[in-house]
């Protein structure tokens, strides 16, 4: 993903470029297993048909007694564990006390090693079994801000601690229903439904079975990182910045949704990659009656990325639209560009005379992002709408595209093509969002993005932000408010551009994140491009109250 740092030289724009690509691909092909474990496994087969490996589960095993590798092994093939890390692209890791027997003290200190040197944590899932299990219940159940969910089998019961971090749990094994009263006291103010506390005290079930129903009901319910007041892919140390995020871990098939893995040579340079989302009640919906959404992964991302971390997938069956998540930067595939993002709309209408070819927005993370500015300004004919997050004009040519060009582009359409634009970034995201550093605020990428589309709508725009006309945007906005939202209350700023009485240009600030995606603006983004359809005969666009 782009992160371009303002109004810097070239030289130092760069580095920080080189920086950042560094640190995802860093979490992207995962490092070298940590020293701690006395054994580990990772998925090393991926395919396009899999999951994406980003959001793939870290399995943490803490064994009833101290076991040596091939015991380790052994014991997470038996649990399960293996298969699980295969089909979803993630990692096993079991954990020995690090004396004869466990030691509380020594072996958290262990465990916080151990969560430094995975150092970009995603969906960390601790399972204890029997006197692990009680380590579990008695040391990290307390502290475990940056887990995704915990399972005991047969361990003894924990205390409750005050003040303690949320967590979900799965508790199995004969004593289970007073192991799990801890937790239900530790989660009793809990809001969010992934918090829950699931008992199974089945005495019979062989300990591979408990994980696998673990799994079912509880683990494959969520992931958990933190992104606030940071970039999450750049690590933290423990409890750093708090409790880490819940965020639902997206099962396609548990939501009603049809996953298709589509290659195809579309303009004979090569098979496009793209993913389909589909909710199965719209498989054999009326002609021309469902939009479609199409997401662009960051720089260097894998194309599921957007799918997974957005939001939008979850949001398609309620909200009743398609979700398609396109390859377009190549990564090893052939490179689309906006012709070719073009071209696979165009296929897309063409498979599913459902899809209402007046009714086809783009969103994208970053590059992604960058590239559907471009989208919005160089295929106005094509979309009713386009959102960036975390990406304004880039300071250099993408795609074919500069920043100049497309201001004269915005420029020549003015007052005759409208596109709404919808712009969500942290205001943590120190490349992108407004900077103490920056000598000049005018020629903030994000400022340059609001003022390109502004001048395409024909809204008149300021040339530099003026901080105290609003101390967030530095420009003047209509229906400004903050929200509150669900994710460990982080709020967000928000404000709309308007000529005349539409709303073309709608702002958002998340307050303290970083570089990355916010599921709750999903919602957001969606609540803003629904009002809008572009006629098919006359390109122009239409908006409905």
């Amino acid at each position: 993903m782009y992160i371009t740092l303002i109004a810097l030289d070239m030289k130092r724009f760069l580095t920080t470029l080189l920086a950042a690509a560094m640190a995802v691909l860093a979490v992207a092909q995962q490092p070298q297993p940590p020293q701690i474990p006395v054994y580990s496994y990772r998925c090393e087969v991926r395919s396009d048909a899999g999951r994406l490996g980003l959001g793939a589960p870290i399995f943490v095993v803490y064994p009833d007694a101290a076991v040596d590798k091939t015991a380790a092994a052994a014991l997470a093939q038996d649990l399960g564990l293996t298969a699980l890390a295969d089909e979803f692209a993630g990692t096993v890791y079991v954990v020995n006390p690090v004396g004869a027997k466990y030691n509380y003290a020594a072996d958290f200190e262990q465990y916080k090693a151990l969560l430094k040197e995975l150092r970009a944590i995603y969906n960390l899932k601790v399972i204890g079994i029997g006197n692990g299990a009680t380590f579990v219940n008695t040391c990290i159940a307390g502290n475990a801000g940056e887990v995704a969910g915990i399972v005991t089998l047969g361990g003894k019961p924990g205390k409750a601690v005050k003040g303690a971090p949320e967590v979900p749990a799965y508790i199995g094994g004969a004593n289970a229903a007073k192991v799990a009263a801890a937790y239900n006291t530790q989660n009793a103010a809990a809001i969010d439904p992934l918090v829950q506390v699931v008992v199974n005290p089945d005495k019979n079930a062989s300990l591979k079975d408990l994980i696998a129903d673990a799994w079912d009901r509880l683990m494959s319910r969520n992931y958990r990182y933190s992104n606030y007041m940071h970039t999450w892919y750049t690590g933290a140390e423990f409890g750093q910045y708090g409790p880490y995020e819940l965020e639902p871990y997206i099962m396609p098939e548990q939501l009603g949704i049809v996953r298709n893995v589509v290659r195809k040579d579309l303009m004979g340079s090569g098979e496009f990659l793209w993913y389909e989302y589909i909710p199965r009640d719209l498989l054999n919906a009326p002609a021309k009656s469902v939009p479609l959404m199409v997401l662009l992964h960051g720089h260097g991302n894998d194309p599921r990325t957007q799918a997974e971390a957005a939001g939008f997938v979850e949001l398609a069956p309620s909200e009743g639209f398609i979700v398609a998540e396109l390859e377009w930067e190549g990564n090893g595939n052939p490179v689309m560009g906006l012709d070719g993002i073009e071209q696979v709309v165009y296929e897309l209408l063409n498979k599913y005379p459902q899809l209402d070819p007046a009714r086809v927005y783009a969103e994208g993370l970053s590059a992604g992002g960058a590239t559907s500015n471009c989208l919005g300004i160089r295929k106005s004919f094509l979309f009713a709408g386009v959102g960036a997050h975390s990406a304004g004009m880039l300071p250099f040519i993408h795609l074919g595209a500069s920043r100049e060009s497309l201001m004269n582009e915005a420029t020549q359409k003015a007052g005759a093509v409208e596109m709404p634009y919808f712009s969500v970034t942290g205001t943590q995201d120190l490349g992108i969002w407004f900077s103490d550093r920056e000598p000049d605020p005018s020629q903030n990428n994000l400022f340059l993005g609001w003022k390109t589309y502004a001048t395409m709508n024909g809204i008149d725009f300021p040339e530099a932000p003026d901080f105290s006309k609003d101390a967030t945007f530095g420009v003047e906005l209509r229906d400004r408010e903050t929200i509150v939202t669900d994710k460990n209350g982080i709020t967000m700023d928000t404000g709309r551009l308007y000529k005349g009485n539409k709303p073309l240009v709608q702002l958002v600030a998340i307050n303290g994140y970083g570089h990355w995606d916010f599921k709750p603006d999903a919602k957001l983004m969606w609540d803003f491009f629904k009002h809008f359809s572009r006629d098919p005969k006359t390109k122009k666009l239409v908006y409905s109250e």
